[in-house]
């Protein structure tokens, strides 16, 4: 009998006990690219599937001890970043990641830069944007949407943004558009070479973990070894078929069927 070795993405996120967001959006998503998380868990969190009410760090020193076992045993074939909780958890994965850089100069890590939850509460006990500062200089892809964009690069323009971002180290900018107005959802991609965009009709509602799955099918899909490009593409069927799917389990929110 033959045995599925499968490609691990290493995550680094919060948990939230709804099932919804973080780490749990996380592990399904990348299971759904064909890949396995190594997750570690960056904060704990009091949150349902609308707000999130409390935000408690673990320790920079716990982050990166749950980190290094792993790596220590496991191939890391991508790496995933999702709220750090702290500037000190930041500034501890940036360090970390650059050590895994000196054996793995090409490892992919894709970030998404939350800065709050999606009825603005926040997510960090630092000024989240100035947390991300470490790590933005090793991001591969960068996926924030309108108003993070903003918020990361002082710009209002997509493309001043993804310029000043890129101007950062971030080496794809890759901005969503599902808080702009309009029937459909204009998603921007600005790397080497033109930029490029993708179209998608918007969804009614309102959806809870969709940025995280986004990121995380995301480095799903370059843990496997695809290019940036099909990446993206794929990642982007997987999440908009996840949200027409997405089921109810209180009022509010919908969960993506990842």
């Amino acid at each position: 009998m033959s045995v599925d070795t499968r490609a691990c993405v290493l995550v680094f996120a919060g948990l939230d006990p709804s099932g919804g967001a973080g780490l749990a959006a996380d592990q399904q998503a990348i299971a759904g690219q064909g890949a396995h998380a190594l997750s570690v868990c960056t904060a704990l969190t009091v949150q349902d599937n609308d707000r999130v009410f409390a935000v408690q760090p673990v320790d920079a020193a716990l982050v990166l001890r749950q980190a290094q076992v792993l790596a220590d045993k496991m191939t890391i074939s991508a790496v995933k970043i999702g709220i750090t909780g702290s500037a000190a958890n930041a500034q501890a994965i940036a360090e970390f990641v650059s050590r895994l850089r000196q054996r793995q100069p090409d490892l992919p890590l894709v970030l998404d830069p939350v800065l709050a939850s999606g009825h603005g509460d926040l997510l960090s006990r630092d000024d989240a944007a100035q947390a991300l500062a470490p790590l933005l200089p090793l991001t591969t892809v960068l996926t924030p949407n309108g108003p993070e964009a903003q918020a990361l690069s002082d710009a209002t323009q997509p493309e001043m943004q993804a310029r000043n971002l890129r101007a950062r180290g971030c080496h794809h900018v890759f901005i969503t558009g599902g808080h702009a107005d309009g029937e459909e959802i204009v998603n921007r991609w600005h790397g080497p070479g033109a930029p490029r965009e993708w179209r998608w009709p918007r969804i009614d509602g309102a959806f809870h973990g969709s940025g995280c799955t986004l990121a995380s099918a995301i480095a799903g899909q370059l843990a496997l070894g695809l290019p940036t490009a099909v990446a993206l593409e794929h990642a982007q069927h997987y999440v908009y078929h996840a949200l027409r799917d997405a089921y109810v389990i209180a009022a509010g929110q919908r969960i993506p069927l990842r």
